[in-house]
């Protein structure tokens, strides 16, 4: 069922929703568009209201606040706090912190925490560790940065050079914070030790994906499920104890480059992924095994931002999931809600 829709002043390419209390309602939706006569990247953060409840119509999806900043590849809640983390063309990574004015929600801004450039080269993907002291950036030139939060303060404690091209997608182990994945379009999906400096390299898979690898995911159930998904259209399903090997090779194929896959916050083994040129699919993935429940094709360009809303809710009835989703050329940002899930 669809909430709402609204069109934004740029290219859409990234939907969170936050994941903290009293904020669950709140949307963060990020924009990327080349200014070709000014050669500039530039890019906008708006937030949104979502509230799936609401009987008049208007106010299912109001926007909050937006500020600019240069184009937006990336964008991540801290896992611990309202704070949001900014991936972006100039090369910086920035923090913005949710803040609420004048306690009702048509009051909630961001205000500027700190920002640091992180290289010459364009920032395309963060991710925070699970106790929200360090951050880790996917680099333009194939490299890779962690980032420590110091009182609102960033510092790079490592750099170094992890790929050949750029690096899609980096991300810390949820229950071995010790680890870092990271996927690029040299095809390689690699892990590092960051017990070292520089990061010791603990595998490197070259042979499994057949283009760029783009994003992972970790199942919140089970901590030893890694999901990889590539330019390739294919979602894979690895076991962290055995990494030589997809745990299923022929995995599943979705239709389009698997560009983002979120797990669901409390129904087991539900992934939403944003599948490029095919549109979104909620798949439901097992032990080895993965299969589209269901599949939303009303974004009329590039399938990027997906993410589910986190509320109580949520986990007591699954059929009241709500999902954010965005596409790029068309500028278009979409609330609706799965039909199937009431099924699973």
């Amino acid at each position: 069922m669809d909430l709402g829709s609204c069109y934004l002043g740029g290219n859409a390419d990234a939907v969170e929703f936050c994941p903290h209390r009293p904020f669950h309602h709140v949307l963060a939706v990020a924009t990327y568009t080349l200014q070709e006569e000014e050669q500039d990247r530039a890019g906008s953060i708006s937030l949104f209201s979502v509230d799936a409840a609401a009987e008049d119509e208007s106010r299912r999806l109001r926007l909050l606040h937006t500020v600019e900043t240069a184009g937006v590849f990336d964008m991540k809640w801290s896992p611990t706090s309202p704070l949001l983390a900014q991936a972006d063309a100039h090369g910086r990574l920035a923090l913005w912190r949710l803040e609420q004015e004048d306690g009702s929600d048509t009051g909630v801004v961001f205000t500027d925490v700190c920002a640091e450039d992180i290289s010459s080269s364009m920032c395309l993907y963060v991710d925070w560790n699970q106790t929200a002291e360090s951050l880790s950036v996917g680099l333009s030139d194939g490299s890779l940065s962690v980032v420590s939060m110091r009182e609102d303060r960033l510092e790079i404690s490592q750099q170094w050079d992890a790929h050949q091209f750029e690096v899609w997608t980096c991300y810390f182990d949820r229950t071995r914070p010790h680890l870092l994945y990271s996927g690029s379009d040299d095809c390689c999906f690699s892990c590092w030790d960051l017990r070292e400096s520089p990061s010791n390299i603990v595998f490197q898979n070259k042979r499994s994906h057949n283009m760029g690898v783009c994003c992972f995911a970790q199942n919140p159930f089970e901590g030893n499920m890694l999901l990889t998904g590539s330019y390739d259209e294919f979602l894979r399903v690895w076991d962290m104890r055995l990494m030589a090997k997809p745990v299923n090779e022929e995995s599943i194929n979705l239709g389009g480059g698997v560009w983002r896959m979120k797990y669901h916050p409390s129904i087991a083994d539900v992934v939403l992924a944003a599948c490029m040129h095919n549109g979104f699919s909620i798949v439901k993935v097992g032990s080895g095994d993965a299969k589209v429940m269901e599949t939303y094709c009303k974004h009329e360009s590039l399938a990027y931002g997906a993410d589910w809303q986190k509320n109580e809710d949520t986990e007591q009835n699954g059929n009241s999931s709500v999902v954010a989703t965005c596409s790029f050329y068309d500028r278009l940002l979409r609330v609706w809600q799965p039909e199937n899930l009431v099924e699973l």
